[in-house]
C-alpha cells in the first residue's frame, strides 16, 4: 500500500489542486470501507466452476429432478470415484452443492448459488 500513497496522492492533487497526508488518509479509509463492502464476491464459487469436472457436477445437480449420490454421479464423468467424491466436497464448500448423509450415503444437490451463477452463463453464452 506504501508504493500506492504517491500515486494517491498525486491523483488527489490533479482532482483538487492540493494533497495532504490527511487527504491520503481519509480516502485510503474509504478505499478500505469500499473493499469490506465488495466481500470476496464469490471466487470460490467461480473457481469451482473453472474445473471441468466440477462444471459438469454442477451441471448435473443442477439439472437432477433431486439429491443424487455420488455412485449416481460417478458413471456421468470420466474421474474416479474418489476424485467425483474430492470434486463434490469442494463444490459443497464453495456453497454450490449441499451434502446430507443417509446411513453411509451421501447425497447431493445443487444451490440457489449454483442455480443462479448457472443461469448467467447460460444466459451470457445465449448473447
Amino acid at each position: 500500500m506504501t508504493e500506492s500513497r504517491p500515486r494517491l496522492r498525486r491523483r488527489i492533487e490533479a482532482e483538487v489542486g492540493e494533497c495532504c497526508d490527511a487527504d491520503v488518509e481519509q480516502r485510503l479509509a474509504e478505499l478500505d470501507e469500499l473493499a469490506d463492502a465488495a466481500g470476496d464476491g464469490g471466487v470460490d464459487a467461480f473457481a469451482a466452476l473453472g474445473n471441468d469436472t466440477r462444471h459438469r457436477l454442477t451441471r448435473l445437480l443442477s439439472a437432477a429432478e433431486g439429491d443424487l449420490c455420488v455412485c449416481e454421479l460417478d458413471p456421468l464423468v470420466d474421474v474416479s470415484e474418489s476424485a467425483v467424491s474430492h470434486a463434490l466436497a469442494d463444490l459443497v464448500d464453495a456453497g454450490l452443492a449441499s451434502r446430507r448423509k443417509e446411513g453411509n450415503w451421501r447425497y447431493y444437490r445443487s444451490t440457489d448459488l449454483a442455480e443462479d451463477l448457472l443461469a448467467v452463463v447460460d444466459q451470457e453464452g445465449d448473447a
